[in-house]
């Protein structure tokens, strides 16, 4: 998928020939703010280089929002076309992951949206809500961890997933969903105390890594 997304892009134009100093810094470690640069500057290499990074967590990301593969595998193509549309916003020397997650966040919610105004009558709609609430036999063979979030409200569980899931911190987070780092720390304590109450688990079994 990844390859074809790449191809996507340059097909596009506006994005040029390899550069070896990418190449270098994708050997020398992973830097995604200077990539946003030389993609930014036409750079197809550090195109390339962003989507391998970046694909699989914005995937695990929609995945974890009670997606199926398919939605999911749509929602990043979206999301990296509207990346590469609006990749001049982006500030050279700001965290770069936030942004990425917050261009994400914005198709995950426009999904949902045009989700709802096309599911027919309330019943439906019901139904619709019933099953995204609950693990399904999908969401189980993708792993507990996913899984355990299905009980979780939609704000909980995009927070759970990029603290957890992704390793993202406090600051991070905030930036990726436009909210303070208060109200991060919020919901991912209501979050963590209603995995506790679902599961039946220990106070020490899910931490909130220092949240109180």
């Amino acid at each position: 998928m990844q390859v074809a997304l790449a191809g996507r892009l340059r097909q596009n134009g506006d994005v040029g020939q390899d550069s070896n100093q990418t190449r270098h810094c994708m050997d020398s470690g992973e830097n995604l703010e200077l990539l946003m640069v030389r993609y930014q500057d036409g750079d197809f290499a550090a195109a390339t280089v962003l989507i391998e990074s970046i694909s699989p967590r914005l995937h695990r990301f929609f995945i974890a929002q009670s997606m199926s593969r398919v939605d999911a595998d749509d929602l990043l193509q979206e999301t990296w076309l509207r990346i590469h549309k609006v990749r001049h916003t982006y500030r050279p020397g700001e965290p770069a992951l936030p942004w990425f997650y917050a261009i994400a966040r914005h198709i995950r919610v426009d999904h949902y949206r045009k989700s709802l105004r096309t599911a027919e009558g309330e019943r439906e709609l019901g139904q619709m809500s019933k099953e995204a609430s609950a693990p399904s036999p999908e969401s189980r063979a993708r792993g507990d961890f996913e899984a355990l979030l299905a009980p979780l409200s939609q704000s909980q569980r995009e927070v759970i997933a990029m603290l957890k899931m992704e390793g993202m911190s406090l600051e991070e987070v905030a930036r990726a969903t436009s909210s303070s780092v208060g109200s991060v720390k919020q919901k991912a304590h209501r979050a963590y105390k209603k995995l506790r109450e679902t599961i039946g688990a220990g106070p020490g079994k899910f931490r909130s890594g220092g949240l109180s």
